[in-house]
């Protein structure tokens, strides 16, 4: 069936299963701007484009599944960023949330840093020319070669996450008869009103030094008696897609408080404080984000408040926005294949991909939005679950969303704010091929990372 072909009659809309949260919105064509990039809109013949080009002449060229991320959008944002910390602050972004060459360039070009937390992000980030001193390395376990690597390049910055590493740190560094800049992460037992696998900053978790107990002051210690380091500054990261600010007041006062042991006890004021990111981002038109402006005058008023409380001047401050740039940025372009009624429940939609290509659903109970783009419909709106096509009953890309009762095999759907995770946490779950990354503006599309082929797959098979 064409992807403009309709069923033979229209599907009756279903009823909400009992305790279902919302209801079916007033208008399914209608694309709420919270959660759709800024140039998305839909033709006067009813088809959704992105950076001027329509999604059908997408899909024709690049296939589906693919994500499609605008440009400008990402450009936008980014320098919003940029503009809201000012000269005095300094924004990392982070690269786990997508990473290719071109968003690097992008960054360099809207004056934003980079922060990476791996081997192959780093040497993705260098081979795009962003300047190592403008790299900030994470990460709580990374490998020697890794360290030399990023000590060889004279990154800016490197977070030290355990004791261990603070003495790897500097012997490495010592070797190599440098003295590397660190920072020291903690965590300041702030519970984030996260899903549990992305809350960061209790103690019960992998990364950072704690807090309580003296251990934090104790590192503090060491990292200032080796001379392979130059200690400046504490690191705190209280989680992810939060949108309350109240966390990184308590987080900020129980860093302050850091800054002014350690001032009290070794003379020394540690011109830096990274508060990291984790700052939400509209998946659905329930959620209010806050705007970068909001939130730098938020950082800004809290660190102030309490460095002055403390009679320490006010440190540099750094943020990681990764989520919060590009993830408004991009959607997931799928088709429709089989569509299945379950009478008094809801109908199951399944697309061309899946779990392999959004496993935020299935791994955090992410939710997401739906709309059908390659046409308008004024059919009644049913209730669907979007499934993929893989082997697991937990292979869901929307829990729960309303699509028009017409909706057909062939028919584009597009799932918004998948710029974020959704292509770096990707699989070959099934030995599907990982979709491409197409950057679309001003009318021109083009591939940044191409969709994998079966001959990627069976070239690193050498059995």
């Amino acid at each position: 069936m064409s992807r403009s072909a309709h069923p033979a009659g229209p599907r009756h809309a279903d009823v909400l299963p009992e305790g279902h949260p919302s209801a079916p919105p007033a208008d399914l064509n209608h694309l709420d701007p919270k959660v759709w990039a800024s140039t998305v809109t839909r033709t006067a013949d009813g088809v959704v484009s992105v950076g001027g080009v329509e999604v059908t002449k997408l899909a024709e060229e690049f296939g589906t599944p693919a994500y499609l991320i605008d440009e400008a959008d990402f450009r936008e944002r980014a320098r919003a960023w940029r503009t809201a910390f000012g000269a005095d602050a300094d924004v990392f972004y982070a690269g786990k949330a997508f990473l290719s060459r071109a968003v690097v360039r992008w960054l360099h070009d809207e004056g934003l840093n980079l922060d990476v937390c791996s081997g192959g992000e780093l040497t993705t980030a260098l081979s795009a020319g962003m300047p190592a001193d403008r790299i900030a390395f994470h990460g709580n376990n990374k490998s020697v070669d890794e360290i030399e690597t990023a000590i060889r390049a004279g990154v800016g910055r490197i977070v030290l996450d355990s004791f261990q590493e603070i003495v790897r740190v500097a012997h490495i560094a010592q070797s190599l008869g440098k003295r590397q800049r660190v920072q020291i992460r903690i965590t300041v037992g702030v519970e984030a009103h996260t899903h549990e696998f992305i809350a960061t900053a209790h103690e019960d978790q992998k990364f950072g030094i704690p807090l309580a107990g003296g251990q934090a002051a104790e590192a503090v210690r060491r990292a200032l008696q080796l001379d392979g380091l130059e200690l400046i500054g504490i690191h705190s990261h209280i989680g992810s897609q939060i949108f309350d600010m109240s966390g990184f007041e308590v987080a900020a006062h129980r860093v302050v408080g850091l800054l002014k042991d350690i001032r009290d006890e070794h003379g020394v004021e540690l011109p830096e404080i990274d508060l990291g990111g984790g700052l939400g981002i509209a998946y659905t038109s329930d959620d209010d984000p806050r705007e970068p402006h909001e939130i730098a005058k938020a950082l800004h008023e809290i660190v102030t408040r309490e460095c002055e409380s403390a009679k320490l001047r006010t440190p540099r401050i750094s943020v990681e926005p990764g989520r919060a740039i590009v993830g408004p940025t991009a959607f997931t372009l799928y088709e429709v294949g089989t569509i299945k009624p379950l009478d008094g429940l809801r109908t199951y939609v399944s697309v061309d991909g899946g779990m392999s290509d959004n496993i935020r659903t299935a791994l955090y109970d992410a939710e997401y939005s739906v709309a059908l783009v390659s046409r308008t419909s004024e059919a009644a709106p049913m209730l669907v679950r979007v499934v993929g096509k893989h082997c697991e009953s937990g292979d869901i890309v929307v829990k729960d969303a309303f699509l028009p009762a017409d909706l057909a095999p062939g028919d584009l759907i597009a799932v918004p704010a998948t710029g974020a995770y959704c292509r770096s946490m990707a699989s070959n779950y099934n030995h599907a091929l990982r979709p491409p990354v197409v950057a679309v503006r001003e009318g021109e599309a083009r591939v940044i990372v191409r969709r994998e082929t079966e001959e990627d797959l069976l070239r690193l098979d050498v059995g």
